[in-house]
């Protein structure tokens, strides 16, 4: 059977590790591969081989660790059907998601090819008798990242590429459900001219995580999950001493106004509640329809639209979700709809039962929905992360505005309107970390950054973008003084401020 090994210097010839944990296929429940789970013995390899790697990459002109990022990108893209269907093969999003997944974290590359611009820092003559003040931006030195199972690309390439491209070595550790296209993506990495030990991954479990958030040579560690983890990785990580970004869970709404399209709203629905069945932290699992005409009229298309999505294996080009991840995480929303059902809502469309001939064995659902759901509910206050859609009514514009500002996760929010005072006041309002307006995937693109509130993240600056920047980096201030001489004490030192 085939093995998935770390990616670190040296390979791991001698580690010796037993420990394996199984990579399944999802489209037919059936074992693909095993990982290797690492452990300090894997980890300290790669930490020494960033401490040698690091200093010389630093170092390097930013205009030359740009060129790698440049070379990358190309290289990822002429390799896009291999890493999609490699993609796909583990996680069973459909190629079309997979390729998504991937063009999302090339967009961050993207960003990164201009990253010598951003890193000049400021300069100030003359802020004191002959003074200047100037700033440097400098890495931190090695990082690492923790990623989940719904983005194996796209997540490692918003850390990973801020990190390695600004200066710091970069130990990833995957999910151990789908790691061979981060393996994939530091090959290719190493192929675009990076030099060994800066990109490197390591595999393992809840063991792994705890030995990076402990160890003192890593400075910084970017975490995406569920809230729970977040928390933890963000409490630990900081009582160690790191800088730390985690990233949380998330319950998103669509506020659907009564003057909204709702041809345009449904079509956006189906996508953004059911494409890659649900799974990811920015799908759009609540819909709040103002006023019950507007709701009646918004369920009366929904219903269609949701009966003609189609759900099929990861490679059918004509399915518009394949199947979730794990028999487990199947049984898990199984539960949810069920606890919704028993909790009151109105079941419309039921997803569970679902099969696929000749792939019975797969962990396929159909879409579900669910109407007439109450704030007080705990699948409403929990991230379900499967393919479930529910209605929560709401009687006006300020009920709609206060369930996604009083929810627990905070990450993503959209209003659909025609309204542009509406859509302006919802904005500025919500207690939202990113607002779409007639967009029902509100991810910022990849010069900005991506961030939630509340439960959704922990720490004080967002992925990608600017925020990434600042996390990645130590901001160094110089003040820098010449004399002309003289030692009669003309030129006595006075504080800039004070001059």
């Amino acid at each position: 059977m085939r093995v998935i090994d770390h990616f670190i210097v040296g390979g791991t010839g001698g580690l010796g590790s037993a420990r394996k944990g199984a990579v399944m296929d999802p489209n037919n429940g059936g074992q693909q591969a095993e990982v290797v789970l690492g452990g300090a013995d894997a980890l300290e390899r790669a930490v020494a081989a960033a401490q040698v790697a690091q200093p010389a990459w630093a170092a390097m002109n930013p205009q030359r660790r740009a060129r790698v990022m440049f070379n990358f990108k190309a290289l990822a893209e002429a390799h896009m059907d291999e890493l999609a269907a490699m993609l796909s093969a583990e996680h069973g999003k459909v190629i079309a998601d997979s390729k998504g997944d991937i063009q999302r974290g090339l967009e961050v590359v993207e960003f990164c090819c201009g990253l010598p611009h951003v890193l000049k820092g400021d300069y100030s003559g003359g802020a004191g008798p002959g003074i200047d003040v100037y700033s440097t931006r400098q890495p931190l030195g090695i990082g690492a990242g923790i990623t989940p199972f719904n983005f194996p690309a796209m997540i490692p390439l918003w850390m990973g590429a801020v990190a390695t491209s600004t200066g710091n070595a970069f130990i990833l550790k995957p999910s151990e459900r789908d790691p061979s296209v981060p393996v994939r993506l530091a090959e290719l990495f190493l192929e675009a001219g990076m030099p060994e030990g800066i990109f490197q991954v390591v595999h393992g479990d809840k063991q792994m995580v705890d030995l990076i958030l402990d160890h003192p040579a890593i400075s910084a560690v970017s975490f995406v999950g569920s809230s729970d983890i977040a928390h933890y990785v963000y409490e630990r990580g900081v009582r160690a001493g790191k800088r730390v970004q985690a990233m949380g869970g998330a319950k998103n709404h669509g506020i659907v106004m009564p003057d909204a399209d709702l041809d345009q709203v449904v079509g956006d629905l189906c996508g953004a509640a059911f494409g890659s069945a649900g799974e990811r932290c920015m799908a759009l699992p609540v819909v709040v329809p103002v006023g019950d005409d507007t709701a009646e009229r918004l369920k009366a298309k929904l219903i269609p639209a949701i009966h003609a999505l189609k759900v099929g294996i990861s490679t059918d080009p004509d399915a518009q979700y394949g199947p979730v991840v794990t028999a487990m995480h199947k049984t898990n929303i199984e539960r949810w709809i069920q606890t919704a059902i028993d909790e009151g809502s109105e079941l419309v469309i039921d997803g569970r039962g679902f099969t696929m001939q000749g792939h019975e064995e797969g962990y396929f659902l159909g879409p579900t929905l669910l109407d007439r759901v109450t704030p007080d509910m705990t699948s409403y206050q929990n991230e379900i992360f499967g393919p479930v859609l529910q209605i929560v009514r709401a009687r006006d514009f300020e009920e709609a505005l206060a369930l996604p500002s009083q929810h627990q996760y905070g990450n993503g929010v959209a209003i659909f309107t025609r309204n542009g005072h509406a859509a302006r006041e919802f904005a500025a309002r919500v207690n939202v970390g990113m607002v779409g307006i007639n967009v029902p995937i509100p991810v910022p693109v990849a010069y900005h950054s991506f961030g939630g509130w509340k439960r959704s993240g922990f720490g004080d600056t967002d992925q990608y973008g600017m925020d990434g920047i600042g996390f990645w980096t130590k901001k160094k201030k110089i003040t820098a003084r010449w004399p002309d001489g003289g030692g009669d004490g003309s030129n006595a030192f006075v504080i800039p401020t004070m001059g």
